[in-house]
């Protein structure tokens, strides 16, 4: 890499995918902000960066909450001047089976409240983490956002149950389409990633993706070459329908 050292933000980075994302940043020589809620845990996953001689640093952010963005913008301004690459990691999946006592995640069964949070967290999140931190990519009129979606927000794919999380993801798909549209004539490039069932805290033990495995689109939307695609939705490096 030529030039200034990158500057990433990885939300909810504090494991799985954020943080194996964070981690190959970082072994590309990109210095990289984890964010994550909880503060001991994202303290904890920095640390384990460090000892493997890595780059990074972090922050406790909550994507829900502007005033948190609003620090996280002020500490970069502060700490870098410069932001180069956002990945949008942050995500909940409330509808799991084990988190609802075994019941249906049938829409039919489905409370607003647990809409309202999807879409918060999952969409709301991205959004604002995005609009709030792209004044600093302007700067330097260079930037790479990713946000890491889901199949499950298809449209074309769409079935029923848990359809606050697929509601959500879809939401998250139109945060790229509208983001890449009012940002095409600059070097900021906007896509959603699809990562695939990986074996994480969401995903379980039986899916079939490894977290490295899941982390390889991101990567690769996350280092796009000027030339690169913008405004797309990404699964194994290749486009998908939305």
């Amino acid at each position: 890499m030529s030039g200034p050292q990158r500057i990433a933000v990885v939300t909810g980075a504090n494991r799985g995918l954020g943080f194996e994302t964070a981690r190959q940043l970082a072994r590309l020589g990109q210095l990289v902000v984890l964010t994550g809620r909880r503060e001991q845990e994202t303290a904890t996953a920095a640390e384990r960066l460090r000892r493997e001689g890595l780059a990074v640093d972090w922050r406790v952010v909550d994507v829900r909450d502007d005033a948190a963005i609003a620090n996280l913008v002020a500490y970069l301004e502060r700490q870098y001047r410069r932001l180069d690459v956002l990945v949008n990691n942050a995500g909940e999946f409330l509808e799991s089976s084990e988190k609802r006592g075994g019941r249906s995640a049938s829409a039919l069964e489905t409370p607003r409240a647990v809409l309202l949070q999807s879409f918060d967290n999952n969409a709301a999140g991205a959004f604002m983490t995005a609009v709030m931190l792209i004044p600093l990519m302007q700067r330097h009129d260079y930037g790479r956002i990713v946000n890491v979606s889901s199949g499950m927000g298809a449209l074309t794919d769409m079935n029923g149950q848990w359809p606050g999380y697929r509601l959500s993801k879809t939401a998250l798909n139109a945060v790229t389409r509208i983001l890449a549209d009012e940002l095409q004539d600059t070097g900021i490039k906007v896509n959603s990633v699809c990562p695939g069932w990986v074996r994480t805290e969401m995903g379980g033990a039986d899916a079939t993706r490894s977290v490295a495995e899941g982390a390889d689109t991101i990567m690769w939307a996350a280092t796009l070459p000027d030339d690169g695609p913008s405004g797309g939705f990404f699964r194994d490096r290749k486009p998908i329908p939305w």
